[in-house]
């Protein structure tokens, strides 16, 4: 396992971390009422960020870091990971490294991102985006004494910031140095798993290892897993967030939102993000380049009131569906500078909708209703991680095989349950 920090000798601190000690997880749920109370301070979710920084632990201590990081790592006064440790007396920060949409989390999916200097530290930032793997290169990290990593996980296989820190971790591993985790909570909750696991002959940047579509775990649990069942062996350290349980949603820890990406601008969009990303190997829209990018999917040739009306008449649970018109701006790669039928997805309970179920019956209805106008596009067996959507889907036999991943799910699940760091 691991290695976590000790407990500070600062009882408010000790308390706070005692509170955050692993124990057994429950199974996924169906279904979970939402707490009607908010959070008192005792209990507040305290960041991965703020508890590292509040004692450190001693063997990183002076060391020169390189943080990998962007503007959705922050203390619970907004204040970014890369302010906070440049100015702390225990650490120097000699490096920074930005992931797809850049260190500020601007630029745009897929952009190139280039090698810069921030400028409120002259810290030098490296490109990861840029590179031939993905990862920090050996000349990255030659004044690098421990890597530290926090990003926004947003609960989804296909966020290439989970990929990001696999292969800066393979990184750490060759150069010798730790790997420093900063946990945070998985904003969609950490009970509901849905989707296949990776074949991995459709491993790529999207999906490198076997976890389901959306798997429940947090940054800190996934580099758990990854380091010992996938055999990377860096020298890991977890910094779990305080107080945080599995049930939790982000809008009920108190930390504060920040959009992970450009094209994620809330809580519904991470909810459906899971299922609708499939969007993006059809010839269907995702939603980008409207104004609720992964909430609603058009296209010209859509008869969006028949579909809205069959899915509506499926009684799929937590969902329902309305008939819209989308507006879709010039820079969008699909019908950019349209205006197209679309069908906007309205979560009626969150805990009961299932994103990945949902939107591969869309994509199904969608097919059949258009069968010459629908398209698939070269990505759908990457983003799905295996070929058996596609196939399925062509061939009409899409709902076993959503049966067979549910059955899988919960197998998974129980696979996981050494490396969950909450309850």
């Amino acid at each position: 396992m691991p290695r976590r920090i000790k407990l500070a000798a600062a009882p408010a601190l000790a308390a706070v971390l005692a509170s955050c000690a692993p124990g057994p997880a429950p199974s996924p749920r169906a279904s979970a009422p939402a707490p009607t109370v908010a959070p008192s301070p005792a209990t507040a979710v305290v960041p991965g960020i703020e508890v590292f920084l509040a004692d450190v632990p001693e063997r990183l201590r002076g060391k020169r870091v390189g943080l990998i990081t962007n503007h959705s790592a922050t203390d619970r006064a907004r204040t970014p990971d890369v302010d906070l440790i440049a100015r702390h007396p225990q650490l120097r920060l000699v490096a920074l490294f930005a992931p797809e949409h850049g260190i500020r989390g601007t630029a745009a999916a897929g952009a190139r991102i280039t090698d810069d200097v921030d400028e409120n530290t002259g810290v030098p930032v490296y490109s990861l985006y840029k590179s031939e793997d993905n990862a920090p290169s050996a000349e990255m990290l030659k004044d690098v004494d421990a890597l530290v990593y926090d990003l926004q996980e947003v609960g989804s296989r296909t966020w290439t910031y989970v990929s990001t820190m696999a292969v800066s971790m393979m990184a750490a591993k060759r150069k010798g140095i730790p790997f420093v985790v900063l946990d945070r909570p998985n904003p969609i909750g950490g009970e509901i798993v849905e989707g296949a696991l990776l074949d991995p002959r459709f491993r790529s940047f999207v999906g490198m290892y076997a976890i389901p579509a959306r798997h429940a775990m947090t940054v800190g649990e996934l580099a758990t897993l990854f380091n010992q069942r996938e055999g990377i062996g860096a020298d890991l350290v977890v910094i779990p967030a305080a107080n945080w349980r599995r049930a939790q949603w982000q809008d009920e820890t108190g930390l504060p939102w920040t959009n992970p990406s450009p094209n994620l601008r809330s809580l519904a969009a991470l909810t459906t993000y899971p299922g609708t990303v499939y969007f993006e190997g059809t010839n269907v829209t995702e939603g980008r380049g409207t104004d609720r990018p992964f909430e609603q999917i058009g296209a010209p040739y859509l008869n969006a009131p028949e579909i809205a009306r069959i899915m509506n008449a499926r009684g799929l649970p937590g969902i329902r569906f309305e008939a819209t018109t989308l507006t879709v701006a010039s820079t969008a790669a699909k019908y950019p500078s349209q205006t197209i039928p679309g069908v906007r997805f309205i979560i009626t309970d969150r805990n009961a909708y299932r994103p990945v179920r949902t939107s591969l019956t869309l994509i199904d209805e969608i097919h059949r209703l258009h069968p010459r106008e629908f398209q698939w596009r070269g990505s759908i067996d990457r983003l799905a991680g295996t070929d058996r959507v596609r196939l399925a889907i062509d061939d009409g036999s899409l709902a076993p095989l959503l049966d067979e991943w549910d059955r899988e799910a919960s197998r998974w699940m129980e696979t996981v349950r050494p490396y969950l760091l909450y309850r």
